[in-house]
């Protein structure tokens, strides 16, 4: 159990929120963060914004949501590298923060109560910031270890919804050796899956290096482009004609799990598929429908399916899940994210909103969740 303390009842729970990292995902976390930094009750949490920077490096970042917004795909916020250098250190109590700056000498900035992971994809969302977090003794919020990895990792995901007995689109694993050594026997392989295909970076995100191939030419400059990002790519049956539906799923306070009305995306003009502009930039081409307009039956099942889900990979607190529904009525899991976004176009909050929990509750229970759990196996 985790043997941080937390906060005694006339204190504000102070709470470290993480963002930026890594990944091809840096700037939709650092909007993300500018979301949730807007939302947290100041009279509630004492909040601390910690940046990580693209070369890696944890900073002290600026309390300034409005810094942190879209506005065009050449304007992306990125955590600012030049502020002071900041290290989570283990201490008697639990766990606390230290800055650091040239000519100064180490100043503490006193023990967090818990984290708040606004982090997508690698180095991040994959179970890695977890798994630091487990060592430092202290409460995050999301998912564990294992679940995140497993849930970031599209092929590893699909062999664990399998083989609980939930449907996945076909797929196959391409890897930058087998690419290197042998590409023709690499798309002869795959080709059997029949065209159009989808290629993803196996471990991506925002729908960053995602492609659509119709023949074989296209199929190599699409797993050359997913390459780009991921040493580990995944090709898979193009779920031709089926309307994208999502529904996020919750942890209630008492143990239990709770599911969203499920929304739907309805992708129109020059977008062949959800891509990055219509997730993150607003246009005429893209349109939700929250709730989706679903026959009962379909939307009750699809519900039940993401719980389901949800279970299988292990998850806690929160998880988005993505579904097919194919033209035939068959219900498919795309994808499931442990961190999905909290950008004002983010669907996850829309929906959660549409049932009934507004914003600033979604992330107030999220941290109250993450407060009542302790760090260690589970």
């Amino acid at each position: 159990m985790n043997e941080t303390t937390g906060p005694t009842p006339d204190q504000r729970t102070r709470v470290a929120v993480v963002f930026g990292g890594r990944s091809t995902e840096h700037a939709i976390s650092c909007v993300t963060a500018g979301s949730v930094l807007t939302a947290l009750d100041r009279d509630k949490y004492d909040v601390i914004p910690i940046g990580i920077a693209a070369d890696g490096r944890w900073v002290l970042e600026a309390d300034d949501p409005e810094r942190l917004r879209i506005s065009s795909p050449q304007e992306l916020p990125a955590v600012d590298a030049g502020r002071a250098g900041v290290t989570l250190a283990r201490t008697e109590t639990g766990a606390g923060l230290v800055v650091s700056e040239p000519s100064s000498p180490p100043r503490e900035l006193g023990d967090v109560d818990v984290v708040l992971p606004l982090l997508h994809g690698p180095w991040g969302e994959d179970g890695t910031l977890q798994g630091m977090l487990e060592m430092a003794g202290v409460r995050y919020v999301g998912a564990g270890v294992l679940a995140s990895a497993v849930s970031m990792d599209k092929a590893y995901m699909k062999v664990v919804l399998a083989d609980a007995g939930l449907p996945v689109m076909p797929s196959f694993i391409v890897t930058a050796r087998e690419w290197a050594t042998d590409r023709d026997a690499a798309l002869t392989r795959v080709e059997p899956l029949g065209y159009p295909l989808f290629v993803k970076p196996a471990r991506g995100g925002s729908s960053i290096g995602i492609g659509k191939a119709h023949d074989r030419d296209g199929l190599t400059v699409a797993i050359e482009e997913a390459l780009r990002h991921d040493p580990k790519v995944l090709v898979e049956v193009s779920a031709e004609g089926a309307r994208e539906i999502e529904c996020g799923v919750l942890e209630s306070l008492d143990g239990g799990v709770e599911t969203s009305v499920p929304a739907e995306i309805r992708i129109s003009g020059d977008h062949e598929f959800y891509d990055f502009e219509a997730k993150y930039l607003p246009e005429e081409h893209t349109e939700l429908d929250v709730p989706a307009r679903l026959p009962d039956d379909v939307a009750t099942r699809m519900r039940e399916l993401a719980a389901e889900a949800f279970r299988a990979v292990g998850c806690e607190g929160l998880a988005r899940v993505d579904f097919f529904l194919l033209p035939d009525g068959r219900l498919v899991v795309n994808e499931l994210n442990t961190m999905p976004g909290f950008t004002p176009l983010s669907m996850f909050p829309r929906m959660w909103a549409a049932s009934g929990l507004e914003y600033g509750a979604l992330v107030d229970r999220l941290l109250q969740l993450a407060l009542q759990r302790g760090t260690g196996l589970r």
